[in-house]
């Protein structure tokens, strides 16, 4: 399809996977919240599945991806399966020319991803991995604090991730908590803050970690603590768990500089806290009230300016913010936590994995 094709009407979306995530994507798409985009149609291998949101929505539902793509032809194709079928998925659409979005983790392992990014370049198309964290409005304030070096030199990077997830939220699906199809509450739950910490703090230099099993009766952790140090020389804290009782409790980011500190709370990285400068301005009376927001579950508010950012960027080509190799990047930290986790040793990043069993499978011996 030519872009002057594209400019000129909807992008047509399609989903390959109708699991948990998929009710907010075919919500945005169908119910006209998405400016320049709608719901074409919908896959999963369980029919059934499909079936729900096609009825919901009055499009059409198929089990097949191939048979899907080559019939309705959609322009965007949402990839929502497990995340360790999202590389398999992403590799094999590549070839039918829609661009592609990905759920977070974009893939379970590095070269995994390495593939995906290499087939969507060949294939000439625009790879997206969902991080709509980063839509939300105290953590757009909060960047742009970053960007205009507010904070002088960074001191400290914290992220919490206390979260509620009952053993029947991993019974729902065989593949929830494997090393295999899913991974633990690092790779799943808290990625999105990972990716947001390493994006506001830079580069990380080297990590340590310890994870257990605390509660759920699963292969993988609910909870875990990493301690980092930053390339520019600060330190960071992930905290991390599914394990918190008897509900959701926050998902939080604290940056702290020589000349600021900034937290953003509420249980989905929606609510700013402190807004803190020794060189205040005008605009920081009103930050507190202005840029928090209350949304309805955990997933909060950002999917819908993700997918505005992913229009813009299709129909007008616009930066993609977030691509497959800044997608790469988190997942790296997050390879290399799970190698400390299983050597018991600081890693330090730019590694090759040995131990980690993210996207492998199987129980520690």
């Amino acid at each position: 399809m030519t872009s002057e094709n594209q400019n000129n009407r909807e992008l047509r979306v399609a989903l390959v996977g109708c699991g948990r995530i998929s009710a907010r994507h075919s919500q945005l798409l169908a119910e006209g919240k998405i400016g320049g985009a709608k719901l074409h149609c919908v896959c999963d291998i369980d029919l059934e599945k499909a079936n729900k949101i096609s009825d919901a929505y009055d499009v059409p539902a198929y089990s097949d991806m191939h048979e899907m793509m080559q019939v309705e032809k959609p322009d965007l194709v949402a990839v929502l399966t497990e995340s360790g079928n999202h590389a398999n998925h992403v590799i094999q659409l590549a070839q039918y020319g829609a661009h592609i979005l990905v759920e977070k983790p974009m893939a379970l392992t590095l070269s995994d991803a390495d593939r995906m990014i290499e087939v969507c370049d060949l294939a000439g198309i625009k790879l997206f991995v969902v991080k709509q964290n980063r839509f939300n409005l105290p953590v757009i304030k909060l960047r742009e604090a970053l960007e205009q070096q507010r904070f002088g030199k960074l001191t400290m990077g914290t992220v919490r991730v206390r979260w509620c997830r009952p053993q029947s939220y991993y019974d729902q699906d065989p593949w929830r908590g494997t090393w295999a199809f899913d991974g633990g509450v690092l790779t799943n739950q808290a990625s999105h803050h990972v990716d947001l910490l390493e994006w506001m703090m830079g580069d990380v230099d080297s990590v340590f970690a310890m994870s257990r099993t605390a509660l759920a009766d699963i292969e993988t952790e609910d909870t875990a603590v990493v301690l980092l140090r930053f390339n520019n020389g600060a330190l960071g804290i992930i905290e991390a768990t599914t394990a918190t009782r008897p509900k959701d409790l926050e998902g939080s980011i604290s940056i702290l500089g020589e000349k600021g500190t900034v937290e953003i709370g509420g249980f989905a990285v929606n609510e700013m806290k402190v807004w803190n400068f020794s060189e205040a301005l005008p605009v920081d009376d009103d930050v507190i009230e202005n840029f928090s927001v209350n949304p309805p579950n955990v997933y909060g508010y950002g999917h819908k300016e993700y997918y505005d950012h992913v229009v813009k960027a299709i129909r007008d080509g616009g930066r993609n913010l977030v691509d497959g190799l800044e997608g790469r990047r988190s997942l790296e930290l997050i390879t290399a936590i799970y190698e400390s986790i299983e050597t018991g040793a600081e890693v330090v990043l730019r590694f090759k994995p040995k131990h980690a069993r993210l996207g492998l499978g199987g129980r520690k011996k």
